[in-house]
């Protein structure tokens, strides 16, 4: 049997990874705000920031780092929502 990653990145692309992060903060405005990078707050599209991402290191790992972010914010989220529930 394979061992699952524990790393939430292992598998994920970096496209969907944009999607998920512009579809949590509502669009690109509210993204650049977070990572105030010129290929989120100057005439933005998913396939400018993914070629400006893909060159850049140091800005994929800013994406990344906010991405990681988002999932345990979203993790803490439901976990409170479960517990006012329950």
């Amino acid at each position: 049997m394979e061992e699952k990653s524990k790393d939430p990145l292992h598998g994920k692309r970096l496209d969907a990874i944009l999607d998920e992060l512009v579809e949590y903060y509502e669009g690109f405005e509210k993204l650049g705000e977070q990572i105030n990078i010129k290929c989120f707050t100057d005439n933005p599209s998913i396939n400018s920031s993914l070629k400006f991402l893909r060159k850049t290191p140091w800005a994929r790992t800013k994406v990344e780092s906010l991405y990681l972010f988002v999932l345990r914010q979203q993790k803490r989220d439901e976990a409170r929502n479960k517990k006012q529930k329950g």
